[in-house]
């Protein structure tokens, strides 16, 4: 499987997140490369109501596009995608994007899991996901899906988050290939090309 990885590398990662993480964000967000080639899915947990001011937030950080996504939307490489708020974000094996409005699970909309697992059906091994810092479950199914396909999995030290749960909960859960402080996550992502 590790020979999959040199031969397709990663080309999508997803980043799943509640409290705590939007500060993680803005520390990794500055050092991407310009030129990384990779596509980023970000799901946080946030407040149902329509607000643009996340994305307007985290381009600030980045000279990276960042968008939420929509409906329908191919999945294209150099773009950062945000979760819009109040749906869950599903990704479809051609390469689109769903939004569903279904009930919460994990009590989130959107739901990290959601995005995670349909990542991993649709990637397979050239999917990484990275969790961050957070007060629930939600999460860990997802990575043991992308863990489970061959995926690259990576969690905060839950020393290092501000809420550690959501990390913890994922390392009691399966065996994750990459346990990050903040300061690295940067470098981690910029790498994930030639993992």
């Amino acid at each position: 499987m590790e020979e999959n990885h040199v031969k397709e590398p990663i080309t999508v990662l997803l980043i799943g997140g509640s409290a705590g993480s939007l500060n993680v964000l803005l520390k990794a967000l500055p050092q991407l490369r310009k030129d990384i080639k990779i596509c980023i899915v970000i799901v946080l947990h946030r407040k149902s109501s329509f607000d643009s001011s996340l994305v307007q937030l985290l381009s600030t950080q980045t000279s990276l596009s960042i968008k939420e996504a929509e409906e329908k939307e191919d999945i294209k490489q150099g773009t950062i995608y945000l979760a819009p708020p109040d749906y869950h974000l599903l990704i479809e094996k051609d390469c689109t994007f769903s939004l569903d409005f279904s009930e919460k699970i994990n009590y989130s909309r959107p739901c990290i899991d959601v995005t995670f697992e349909t990542g991993a059906d649709a990637f397979g091994h050239k999917v990484a996901a990275l969790l961050l810092s957070g007060a629930n479950s939600d999460g860990t199914a997802g990575i043991k899906a992308v863990k489970s396909c061959g995926g690259i999995t990576a969690v905060q030290n839950p020393e290092d988050a501000e809420v550690a749960y959501m990390p913890a909960k994922a390392i009691t859960a399966t065996q994750v290939d990459y346990i990050l402080n903040a300061d690295e996550m940067g470098a981690f992502i910029n790498a994930l090309e030639t993992l």
